[in-house]
């Protein structure tokens, strides 16, 4: 018993292991503002955006090597990438529409933009490491129930440093021209309606 009492006594002045605490990111491209632009005289609706299986998550993906999706241990984003997108496609494409209203909601729409990330992830087989930014978008006439047209945004930007750090500052870069795609995407194919 007093073995015991000695080792017990002993182990209180161990101190706890050290916990990493974990790193919180947003997507927050800023919405670049256009200035003298033609805006269409129609509601855009813009449903929330969908996440491919592998990107619908909190933690931030990475690749290492070909068809091997990992994520980092203790750096998250602060929502799921799809959400924080959600925001800032309706702050881009305010600037080419009378209005933007998020769907589902009860203001009637012209038309209505649909979206999924394909890709968001730091890839490490290259140096510097990039990240590779895949969205696609669907615009639908809302009135005529078709489709106006789809298109598949890609875009890769190096990172900043070799790090998590470096894909947020890479993805927020890549994020912004994917923004400014979209809005020229909705506005030229909303044109004949």
């Amino acid at each position: 018993m007093l073995v015991c009492t000695l080792l017990l006594a002993g182990c209180t002045g161990l101190q706890a292991p050290q916990v990493e605490k974990f790193h919180i990111y947003t997507l927050d491209a800023l919405v670049s503002v256009k200035t003298a632009q033609l805006k269409r005289d129609l509601v855009l609706s813009v449903s929330m955006p969908r996440a491919k299986t592998g990107f619908d998550t909190f933690k931030m993906a990475y690749q290492r090597q070909p068809h091997e999706l990992e994520y980092f241990a203790v750096n998250r984003w602060a929502d799921t990438p799809a959400r924080m997108l959600a925001p800032l496609l309706v702050q881009t494409l305010e600037q080419g529409f009378r209005a933007v209203v998020q769907a589902p909601g009860a203001v009637s729409s012209n038309i209505r933009l649909d979206t999924e990330l394909i890709r968001l992830q730091q890839n490490f087989e290259t140096r510097p490491s990039r990240v590779q930014l895949t969205l696609r978008a669907q615009l639908i006439d809302v009135t005529d129930k078709r489709v106006l047209a789809i298109k598949l945004f890609d875009e890769t930007e190096n990172a900043t440093s070799e790090d998590a750090y470096g894909g947020v500052v890479a993805a927020n870069r890549a994020l912004q021209r994917v923004l400014d795609q979209v809005l020229e995407f909705c506005i030229n194919e909303s044109a004949s309606h």
